[in-house]
């Protein structure tokens, strides 16, 4: 099959690669900024290969590192703003609670960048919203402001509004090869294209880039099984659309965490997930032999024994999708060590999805060469040892 004509345009501004909802965002910002932006997708679009697919993500303002809760009021502020650009519901409240031993220091980080003293324990928690059952001695904070983002709309309004600014976003086009200089080139399978700028935000598949431009990333890939559990009782409303999201913290039953959202994408089923999976290849995620052990849906079933007794015990239905995590779970937002005019945002841990508009802000102000509206120190590439061992 002949290859695709190459496009009349092959200069720009900018040149974004990965249309997830952190590309996307980044573009979208860029684009607002007047900068004439690419935007390069591998797949075509939707599709469910990544990190951005999907119905629902948790939006909360509870976290335990200061530097992510003090992102979150612009986050959801430029929500708000994508919301109202394009006439789309993207968000629907319905609060979280947080689930923990009394004391734990990341339970009690969350309390405090709420701002709020009450906690709750198995009683009030049980009054308030009836489909949860701590165990003795266990509690519970509460984020009123949280809810569930609409993903997949979500990822369709902020290409939209880029495009309305002018973005040209082509999918289907596969990144074969980067090479950097003061103009960087990057050939696809349908082209070559330049720009005084690049910008890498390929998910799963940063690692393979950054290795092209000597760089040793500590990306892991993980599959992660994204699970949906049958109410016994349909529409029981302690466990329906108006239960809240929830996520759990220092609970040894769960090393890595377990959240859930309430009965939204599929009406009767609840998402609840481990914050955890299995190290992967994003080209082979599919792959995965059925038979092969599922120790998450083990450690989920018995969670709900516990912890959600009016739910099924075994997974209705069965989606994947993908982390890729770094070490410490912090993102990587920073400039290549050797070439300033190429910016990586990678390695968002399952975690991501909403703080997208302020990581869009942040990488596109990186990439003009602005002062990052936020300290960068926790997101810097050479926090990790050994990154610049590949050669060129």
């Amino acid at each position: 099959m002949a290859a695709p004509k190459q496009p009349q345009k092959s200069t720009y501004d900018v040149i974004v690669i990965g249309a997830g909802i952190q590309g996307s965002f980044t573009a979208y910002h860029l684009a607002q900024r007047h900068k004439d932006t690419l935007l390069l997708e591998q797949f075509l679009l939707p599709h469910s290969r990544g990190s951005s697919h999907g119905q629902s993500r948790i939006i909360r303002s509870a976290y335990p590192q200061e530097y992510y809760s003090r992102m979150m009021p612009e986050s959801f502020r430029l929500w708000q703003q994508l919301e109202a650009e394009t006439g789309t519901t993207l968000y629907r409240q319905t609060g979280l609670v947080v689930l923990g031993p009394p004391g734990e220091p990341e339970l009690e980080a969350c309390r405090r960048s709420l701002g709020v003293d009450e906690v709750l324990d198995a009683a009030a928690l049980a009054q308030r919203f009836p489909g949860f059952r701590l165990q003795a001695g266990q509690v519970a904070v509460l984020d009123s402001t949280a809810g569930v983002l609409f993903a997949d709309r979500a990822l369709r309004a902020v290409q939209e509004v880029f495009r309305r600014h002018g973005g040209t976003l082509r999918d289907g086009e596969k990144v074969l090869r980067i090479e950097p200089g003061a103009m960087v080139t990057v050939t696809t399978t349908a082209g070559v294209y330049k720009a005084p700028r690049l910008i890498i935000t390929a998910g799963a598949w940063t690692g393979a880039f950054a290795e092209q431009l000597g760089l040793r990333l500590p990306l892991q890939p993980l599959r992660i099984d994204v699970c949906y559990w049958r109410e016994k009782q349909p529409g029981t409303a302690s466990l329906g659309s108006v239960s809240p999201c929830f996520l759990t913290l220092g609970l040894s039953q769960a090393p890595h965490g377990i959240y859930g959202l309430p009965s939204i994408e599929y009406p009767g089923l609840m998402k609840v997930c481990h914050h955890h999976g299995s190290p992967t290849d994003p080209e082979k995620r599919d792959q995965a032999p059925s038979s092969a052990p599922r120790p998450d849906i083990a450690i989920l079933s018995s969670f709900i024994s516990s912890y959600l007794p009016g739910l099924e015990t075994q997974p209705a239905v069965m989606e994947t999708c993908l982390y890729t995590n770094t070490p410490d779970e912090d993102f990587i937002l920073d400039q290549h060590p050797k070439f300033s005019n190429i910016v990586i945002g990678a390695g968002f841990s399952g975690h991501g999805f909403k703080l997208a508009p302020v990581v869009g802000k942040l990488l596109c102000e990186l990439s003009l060469g602005e002062k990052p509206s936020y300290s960068m120190a926790h997101f810097a590439i050479t926090r990790f040892p050994g990154v610049l061992g590949a050669a060129l």
